[in-house]
């Protein structure tokens, strides 16, 4: 039934009549276009099945609305040779002259636009006077100019050939005359990103063209000349097809209706013949050779036919057929020839397989979208898009295979190179790691000789000046209150050195617990209420002793500035786990930090910068109901965690 319904509008278009008087509604005010508009309800259709009546007959036809044909997006291939005219009426407000474009819809062969003559500008003419053919250059995409005088009503046909293309359509739109180049602008650049994506294509393939003659200028080998004309075949179609996309040009028609369908099927036979050479399918695969064999004699002989048709017939049902079958036939050898190299385990046969399946599969994503008719708003909307895909990801695998000989041998020599160069650097790695072992083993001695001999040094001096004081209890002497003061200060510093050199400590826990342990006894008797947030959940995280030290140093100078400056009453010491690391906020209620003024501790602040800097570490401090000191370190470093 569906076959059916194009001829039974045509039979219904055929039947004879007088031109209908066009009503108000059906006339379209061109004074009214501001940009564009669609005029297809206000439009009626003749199609002339025969192709060879008059525009005078065609006048005396009975024309149907044009909304009424719903073919009109993609005319079947059973009426791409009919000939179609269509016929609107435009009016013109009494104040001046105007002129808008018609854009009567793309892929035609032919175009012509005529003036109805009326005894009246009122509506239709009645049949039997002769349209006046207006003359004017085409242009380049297909917009006719159209110009009416003050107050001025005219009736317009216009006749339109297809191209032999069944994506040709028919869409009348009347655009505005100072708003065309803008109109051109908008649509050239709704394809203006597959026309560069086709150009980098042809760009990728006119290099591969090189690359495949002066392989084989040096080798004679007849497998690279085969691959040289493939490439040429898909160059001409992809730069052709963008150079001119949906130009309305005699070339563009003419690549259209033949020319890239020949570049298609021409470039599968050089493919074929590449795939046959380049296996030695006569000899590794025999099966597989007749089968390409004979399906590239078949697949040329149906091509000298469907080139016959084109030419020399009018039988555009007939060559559609054979472009299809020679279409699936195509895909037919395609998909034995995936479903053979999954049976076999050649790796030359498995990347052609690959790159074949990667063209059959992007192929039909491309006719999807052709079947559905989705609109091309974008690249990867257009079906020509992921066509290109297909084709560069055959190159690609075929790349792969024609040099995976080459690249055996290279990557055997790299083996051995890489070989020794592991050996190379598994000893200096090695030599490294010993380094640093001996390195830390010596750090652990010293830590424990100062913890054994200087600490119970340090502890002696500071025992015998407090037995000293308390005999002196009754005379202050200020030299023994200062040596017990130095001794203790001297003594808590050398545990802190002792803590950060011994490699047993170097855990973000054990940090943290120190930091925790020197806080709540540094604000013991003070009158500051030190709190302390770090989460249990902590990471095990290692952190070496050089960054246990400085951070350690930064949080006890922090803490001094507060107990010192800050006039603060609280303090809040926070760990905070963030997307990108760990966080360590030192908060105070104090007076906050005189950023203008920092005579008072200003060496303090810039050694605590400096320690951060010198560990990688972000710092900050700033003014937040009263000082905020930050510490940043970002979890993605090696270093630290």
């Amino acid at each position: 039934m569906k076959r059916f319904l194009p001829l039974f509008v045509v039979i219904l278009n055929g039947m004879t009549g007088h031109a209908q008087f066009a009503a108000d509604s059906a006339v379209t005010n061109i004074a009214r276009i501001t940009d564009t508009v669609n005029i297809i309800s206000r439009t009626v259709l003749y199609i002339d099945s025969s192709s060879d009546l008059t525009p005078a007959q065609v006048m005396q036809k009975r024309f149907t609305p044009l909304s009424d044909f719903k073919y009109r997006r993609s005319i079947p291939p059973e009426m791409i040779t009919f000939s179609f005219y269509i016929k609107f009426v435009v009016a013109n407000d009494p104040d001046s002259a105007r002129s808008v474009y018609l854009y009567p819809g793309v892929l035609f062969d032919d175009m012509a636009i005529y003036r109805i003559i009326t005894p009246s500008a009122v509506a239709m003419p009645p049949g039997g006077q002769n349209p006046e053919l207006l003359r004017g250059s085409d242009d380049q995409y297909g917009f006719r100019k159209i110009t009416l005088g003050p107050g001025e009503k005219a009736a317009f046909l216009v006749y339109l050939k297809p191209v032999k293309n069944e994506t040709a359509y028919i869409a009348t739109h009347l655009v505005n005359d100072k708003f065309i180049e803008i109109f051109k602008l908008i649509n050239l650049n709704i394809r203006s990103q597959i026309r560069t994506f086709g150009y980098v294509m042809s760009g990728v393939l006119l290099m591969m063209i090189l690359f495949m003659a002066v392989n084989y200028i040096l080798s004679s080998r007849k497998e690279f000349i085969y691959n040289s004309l493939y490439s040429a075949c898909m160059f001409l179609l992809i730069f052709l097809n963008s150079y001119y996309s949906r130009t309305f040009s005699p070339y563009y028609n003419f690549f259209l209706s033949y020319f890239d369908f020949l570049l298609l099927v021409a470039g599968t036979l050089f493919y074929i013949s590449f795939t046959r050479s380049f296996l030695n399918t006569k000899i590794h695969y025999g099966q597989l050779e007749k089968i390409l064999k004979y399906g590239e004699w078949f697949i040329l002989l149906l091509l000298v036919v469907y080139t016959f048709l084109n030419f020399f017939t009018s039988r555009y049902v007939m060559q559609f057929l054979l472009e299809n079958i020679m279409k699936f036939l195509i895909l037919g050898i395609g998909v034995y020839f995936i479903v053979l190299a999954l049976k076999q385990r050649n790796r030359l046969l498995n990347y052609l397989a690959a790159g074949n399946a990667a063209l059959v599969i992007f192929s039909s994503i491309s006719l999807g979208l052709i079947w559905m008719d989705v609109k091309s708003s974008g690249l990867f909307t257009s079906s020509l898009f992921y066509y290109y895909i297909g084709i560069a990801l055959e190159l690609m695998f075929f790349l792969f295979g024609l040099t995976y000989k080459n690249r055996q041998e290279i990557i055997e020599r790299i083996k051995v190179e890489e070989s020794m160069k592991l050996d190379v650097e598994k000893r200096e790695h090695e030599s490294q790691i010993a380094v640093i072992k001996a390195q830390q083993e010596e750090r652990n001695r010293i830590s424990a000789d100062m913890h054994d001999d200087l600490g119970a040094g340090m502890t002696t001096i500071r025992l015998y000046s407090e037995l000293a004081k308390n005999k002196l209890s009754e005379q202050s002497i200020p030299e023994i209150d200062k040596i017990s003061s130095s001794a203790n200060e001297l003594l808590n510093k050398m545990n802190a050195i002792i803590w950060s050199m011994s490699s047993s400590n170097d855990s973000l826990g054990n940090m943290t617990a120190y930091i925790r342990s020197y806080a709540l006894e540094y604000f013991e008797s003070t009158g500051v209420n030190c709190r302390i947030n770090i989460p249990d959940n902590l990471p095990n995280i290692e952190v070496i002793g050089e960054i246990r030290r400085n951070v350690f140093l930064v949080v006890k100078e922090a803490l001094n500035n507060v107990l010192k400056h800050a006039k603060a009453t609280e303090v809040n010491i926070s760990l905070v786990r963030v997307p990108d690391g760990l966080t360590l906020y030192i908060q105070d209620n104090g007076v906050g930090i005189d950023l203008d003024n920092l005579r008072q501790f200003g060496n303090g602040l810039k050694n605590m910068r400096k320690r951060m800097e010198d560990v990688k570490i972000e710092f900050s401090i700033k003014n937040y109901n009263g000082t905020l000191v930050t510490l940043h370190r970002k979890i993605n470093d090696i270093s630290f965690f």
